[in-house]
């Protein structure tokens, strides 16, 4: 089989290929805007994309991979503005826990992890070519992209008109910014309020708007063309949306991106989990009690797609499952120090290739990691009660190559007990 994935401008599962056959893939993910701390709803997003990342590289695909870092919008300077600390000071601390939270996860962190701040430059450039194409627009020291110079605009999030502007406002969007010719129209760059970092610009001292960051950034690591875009699905509308037609409208390279992939939601007591309804199950807190690989385990018992509603017990399954999984690995390295017929190139037992097959089918059936998880636990059954010696050590072999390498489970030989905390 060939590896498919949604790509939710064209809606559907499309053969995955890199653009114009190149040898590199371009991965760029959506990262977080770090002014508090983050919950089990991004470690959902990011341990799904690092699935993918594995997954690519596992197939032979040279990965390129991008996660940006918000250190500056509105809720950036809210959060610092509350609590009298310097933004990028705020920023710095909570992405420290931010990237610890997912080393405990075995994240595979990117090759490149660009600040917002950092890319200021190629910012700039991207508006003035956007004004220069006639796409934007310069209003009272702010300037904004035209969506009605846009045709196109829509086509990736399907939304009607009417459906836009009440769910761009909810996701950050001022209608009534000075200027705006269109409330819909989306902010390039606006001008700083005087407690707010500014750079120089040809409209006067400001600050980026949040869509043109990404834009930039990406470009800056992967090009104007790439493969793959993911984030969140609450980042479909208006930031992937207005990102799409920024991005084709400042290069006239068209399609930007190859796959726009969403993370779904997860959810806690009925609503999405997120910090302004306050219902959140924090990673940190989670660690506590669980081991790294049994809260990972639980992640990806779940399709990245998914809308997902936590809860304790489907943890404390996937706690049991992951120990299972290491007294598996465990067994296959006693049979392996005691010099049992065990050759990982060699020819497969049939059973276990089948196995591995089916494994392998899921993962191209855009990433379908629950029906992979389910053969990752018939190898260890394999292993744990195989009375075949060679039998068990080729299907524990096999079990902690799929589920190290793809799903990224440590699956430690000397299992962490449930309520230790380690990984």
């Amino acid at each position: 089989m060939t590896l498919r994935l949604y790509d939710a401008r064209r809606g559907g599962l499309f053969p995955f290929e890199p653009i114009g056959g190149r040898d590199r893939v371009g991965l760029y993910v959506c990262g977080v805007t770090p002014y508090d701390t983050g919950h089990l709803g991004h470690a959902f997003t990011y341990v799904g994309f690092d699935v993918l990342h594995r997954y690519l590289e596992y197939l032979g695909h040279d990965v390129r991979y991008v996660q940006n870092l918000t250190d500056v919008d509105d809720d950036m300077l809210r959060k610092a503005r509350e609590t009298g600390e310097d933004y990028l000071a705020l920023g710095n601390r909570w992405v420290t826990t931010f990237l610890d939270e997912m080393a405990a996860l075995n994240w595979l962190p990117p090759d490149h992890y660009p600040r917002a701040t950092q890319h200021i430059p190629q910012m700039l450039s991207l508006i003035e070519k956007l004004v220069a194409n006639g796409l934007a627009y310069a209003a009272e020291g702010n300037v904004y992209f035209s969506i009605s110079a846009d045709p196109r605009y829509g086509e990736l999030s399907k939304l009607p008109r009417d459906e836009m502007l009440p769910l761009a406002n909810e996701r950050g969007n001022v209608p009534d910014m000075p200027g705006k010719r269109d409330p819909l129209d989306f902010v390039l760059w606006q001008r700083s309020l005087a407690d707010e970092p500014s750079w120089e610009s040809p409209w006067g001292p400001g600050r980026p708007g949040w869509h043109i960051e990404c834009s930039a950034m990406s470009m800056a690591y992967l090009g104007t063309q790439f493969e793959i875009h993911g984030g969140g699905a609450d980042l479909l509308f208006p930031h992937h949306e207005s990102e799409r037609a920024q991005s084709e409208g400042a290069t006239g390279d068209r399609p930007f991106v190859g796959w726009w992939t969403h993370a779904g939601m997860l959810g806690y007591d009925g609503d999405k989990m997120s910090k302004s309804l306050g219902n959140l199950v924090l990673v940190n807190d989670l660690l506590r009690t669980y081991s790294g690989d049994a809260i990972r385990h639980y992640l990806v018992s779940q399709h990245y797609r998914a809308e997902v509603h936590f809860s304790d017990g489907d943890l404390d399954e996937s706690a049991d499952a992951t120990a299972r999984l290491s007294q598996a690995r465990v067994r296959a390295d006693e049979l392996a120090s005691a010099d049992v017929a065990f050759d990982e190139d060699g020819d497969l037992p049939e059973i276990v290739r089948e196995h591995r097959e089916r494994f392998l089918a899921a993962m191209d059936d855009d990433l379908d990691t629950p029906r992979a998880i389910s053969e990752l636990e018939a190898l260890a059954t394999l292993a744990l009660d195989s009375d075949d010696a060679a039998l068990a050590a080729q299907a524990g072999g096999m079990m902690l190559e799929l589920g190290g390498r793809i799903l990224g489970l440590r699956l430690a030989s000397v299992p962490a007990a449930q309520g230790v905390g380690a990984a």
